[in-house]
């Protein structure tokens, strides 16, 4: 399958047209069939470096992530980076960790100001214990390579990526929410330790376990949530993850106008400091 021309820098305007059009569905409970679907326009910002966002931009939920009060939570959130990847390899806080090949810990510059939020790792990465390879991981390299991003950038053109879930549920099925509950002060403490500027959540599973929401892919798209970890504000953008888009192709437009999104949403955030 081609996978990069498809990503080449177009007519912003003309692909957030292509996005759909109409009201969003809020807050239901979500099947998987609901993954493909998008209904609203996305705003997107002109090809070529990051213009100034708009002063309206759409505002989503915000969701504080919390510690718990139990000792292990308060232990993780004291790590370094050298604790939280031994911390990540060798736990066995949920019954993945009898399955699981290896641990995915996530990848990339620790500086990085955009962070990549996937769901949880598949056969490959459960093989190499690295987030997003395979055909999804080259397609999400493409994507980011669009908007000028890479995952061996630098600090200003770079990205760290991680998932909700560090180990493989069986059979890719989707993370159970204890699962997820259990790696929570994990991603957690990624997020204070990198202090992102933009969060990019990738899938509905990881969209509605960050963002603690039941609401489709298509009412969170387009919209600015935020994530607070203790003192840290961060805007989030929504988008598909790269698996749904090799298996629905005509959703790449809508996915390239959200990357357009997230820029003009970095832009700002950049901008305020």
């Amino acid at each position: 399958m081609e996978l990069g021309p498809l990503w080449a820098v177009r007519d912003a305007r003309a692909v957030a047209d292509r996005a759909g059009a109409g009201a969003p569905e809020r807050h239901r409970a979500v099947s998987d069939a609901d993954r493909g679907v998008g209904t609203e326009p996305v705003p997107s910002a002109e090809s070529g470096a990051p213009s100034a966002p708009p002063m309206d931009l759409p505002v989503g939920l915000r969701v504080q992530l919390q510690p718990p009060g139990d000792s292990r939570a308060v232990a993780i959130a004291r790590m370094d980076w050298s604790e939280l990847q031994r911390s990540v390899a060798g736990c066995t806080a949920c019954p993945l960790s009898k399955t699981r090949t290896q641990t995915v810990f996530g990848v990339g510059h620790r500086a990085a100001r955009w962070m990549i939020v996937g769901e949880a790792p598949g056969a490959e990465e459960d093989a190499r214990g690295e987030p997003f390879v395979g055909q999804a991981g080259r397609l999400l390299d493409n994507m980011l390579a669009s908007i000028g991003l890479s995952r061996q950038g630098e600090t200003d053109s770079s990205v760290y990526i991680a998932n909700v879930l560090k180990c493989r549920p069986p059979g890719n099925r989707n993370p159970e929410p204890a699962e997820a509950a259990a790696c929570e002060p994990y991603l957690r403490r990624q997020i204070a330790l990198i202090r992102p500027t933009l969060l990019v959540v990738m899938g509905r599973v990881a969209a509605q376990s960050l963002l603690a929401t039941d609401a489709t892919i298509a009412s969170l798209r387009g919209r600015v949530h935020t994530v607070v970890v203790d003192e840290l504000v961060v805007p989030a953008v929504v988008t598909y993850h790269p698996a749904y888009l090799l298996r629905n192709l005509a959703d790449k437009a809508k996915s390239w106008a959200d990357l357009c999104f997230a820029r003009a949403v970095y832009a700002r955030a950049a901008q305020r400091g």
